[in-house]
């Protein structure tokens, strides 16, 4: 069985400055673009963060500011990547969590409105742990057989992570082969923002995930407690966070 595309998937991973999605900058990314036809196309880019990279950070990594001093600002790159990422669906190794809304932070930072609706997400990390729980290196040594050589390289983690979801569609029948299949599969809540912070209730609601409102609707928070709106748009949240809380209040108040 072989994964089934209507639209180009690209795989990606980020290395980053560290893991706070509202403070942290990409500085490498990679991208290995998958078309229906099964031709691949791989772009790889280091990325000036605009920031200090921490030394802890660029132990594990390898990338330190000096390597990345003469290169593009992802605002600089912005545009082109977004051009290469349009009509596409996304696959990446604990890219729900982390590596997607990172990325979407990092256009809306550079005055570009990534367009996240009708996309796809497979998380290879969420099929891994629903089918044998494990870490990327075990992946790629249980279901490639390889040893993972160069990890925390980006474009080595893109590559090894494609590696590992085809193998995935080989070996597992009841796994969707499918990117809308997978996008299910892989998926691990019903979030409304990609960090999390809303979800939908049973009763399809958005609600407040975290805080004195957790478990309350956003819009009957935002109706008892308006000025609630302004402290989380001056709050140290994502932007595509708040961009979603606008566009419920906007909705509120056209109903």
């Amino acid at each position: 069985m072989k994964l089934k595309l209507t639209r180009p998937l690209v795989i990606f991973d980020l290395e980053t400055t560290g893991i706070n999605i509202n403070h942290d900058r990409i500085v490498e990314i990679s991208l290995l673009k998958i078309f229906p036809n099964e031709d691949e196309e791989l772009r790889t880019f280091r990325v000036n963060p605009g920031i200090p990279i921490p030394k802890e950070v660029s132990e594990i990594h390898g990338i330190y500011d000096a390597d990345v001093a003469d290169k593009p600002s992802f605002k600089q790159l912005a545009p082109e990547l977004n051009e290469f990422l349009k009509l596409c669906d996304f696959g990446g190794f604990n890219s729900n969590k982390f590596d997607f809304p990172l990325m979407v932070e990092e256009f809306y930072r550079a005055e570009i409105d990534f367009d996240i609706e009708n996309r796809k997400f497979v998380d290879v990390q969420r099929i891994f742990h629903k089918m044998e729980p494990r870490n990327l290196t075990a992946a790629v040594k249980f279901y490639v057989n390889e040893d993972l050589e160069g990890a925390h390289s980006a474009e080595v983690d893109t590559i090894a992570t494609w590696k590992v979801l085809k193998a995935q569609i080989e070996k597992y029948d009841n796994l969707p082969a499918d990117v809308k299949g997978l996008h299910e599969f892989s998926s691990t809540d019903n979030a409304v923002d990609l960090a999390g912070r809303f979800v939908y209730n049973q009763k399809k609601e958005a609600v407040f995930n975290f805080g004195k409102h957790k478990g309350k609707t956003i819009e009957s928070v935002l109706r008892s407690e308006p000025s609630y709106y302004n402290w989380m748009m001056d709050g140290d949240f994502p932007l595509q966070t708040k961009r979603v809380l606008t566009k419920i209040r906007l909705s509120m108040m056209n109903k």
